[in-house]
């Protein structure tokens, strides 16, 4: 049986904490309880804070302004690791011509515009002009046509050979205590299938996300990776990606994983996190 720990004695032991955001610190209701208690005791405590997020549907600034609208005013895009931005950062090596398009809404299209090339929602790409498209980016599951705009990309990618960047690898996120709708990371695997081409993907578990959330705070402070925490709520995404990249881990029961699931869902996948806390509540 796996031990529940209290968050508020096993965050004393670290200097910086990577939070995952949805389950861990907000949900379809908004902040989950004892989250802004939290963060302003680290705070106060000098303790460096990232959130980092598979959530691509907006800018950092945009992710960070929902948090000061409830409350939480010292978290700012400064805060935010968000998987869009790795997804950008290989858009702006690799690609250097042509039309970058996207599925997506036009707040998450903030990641592949400003990169100097144009960029269309897929909705817009005409069969014709197949030729002029030089990277297809899925960054959100909302924002277009499931039926037409999903078929046009499959036909897009049999007729091309360009890469296709996925910028959440999330398959599914909840919307209420018992269910859950697909998400981009779910599209993407299900289009992958269809077309027979290997994706590439940015975010949780895969450990760029990590190394870019630990240069950014080396640039802050110098932390050894023994004194950093990361806090989430599903196994494969936050707590197998902190188990990689070397860091502590501490799954918590407010999300994804269910407090009645936990034990045999840490058995069956062998994925062991260092600590299991029921929330980030103090």
């Amino acid at each position: 049986m796996t031990k529940i720990s209290s968050f508020e004695k096993v965050i004393q032991q670290y200097d910086a904490i990577f939070f995952d955001a949805f389950g861990v610190l907000k949900n379809y209701n908004g902040l989950i309880e004892g989250v802004a208690e939290t963060i302003y005791k680290l705070h106060n405590d000098q303790k460096q804070i990232f959130i980092l997020t598979n959530d691509s549907s907006r800018s950092p600034f945009e992710l960070a302004k929902r948090y000061q609208q409830q409350g939480i005013a010292l978290i700012t895009e400064e805060n935010m690791i968000s998987s869009g931005m790795l997804a950008r950062e290989y858009l702006q090596l690799k690609i250097k011509k042509g039309t970058i398009a996207y599925l997506g809404t036009k707040n998450s299209a903030h990641y592949v515009e400003n990169l100097g090339l144009p960029t269309l929602p897929i909705s817009e790409v005409q069969p014709e002009n197949f030729s002029d498209i030089s990277a297809l980016v899925l960054l959100d599951e909302e924002g277009f046509n499931w039926e037409s705009d999903l078929s046009k990309s499959i036909n897009l990618l049999r007729h091309t050979n360009i890469p296709v960047v996925v910028a959440n690898t999330d398959r599914t996120y909840p919307v209420s205590n018992n269910q859950i709708n697909i998400a981009i990371g779910g599209i993407a695997n299900m289009l992958e299938d269809i077309v027979g081409k290997r994706f590439i993907r940015f975010g949780k578990p895969d450990v760029p996300l990590f190394i870019y959330a630990y240069e950014k705070l080396s640039t802050i402070k110098s932390i050894p990776k023994d004194k950093i925490l990361m806090v989430g709520d599903t196994l494969h995404t936050d707590i197998l990606g902190g188990n990689k990249f070397g860091i502590h881990t501490a799954l918590v029961l407010s999300g994804n994983t269910l407090p009645d699931q936990h034990h045999f869902l840490i058995n069956s996948s062998g994925i062991i996190p260092d600590y299991v806390c029921h929330s980030v509540a103090l």
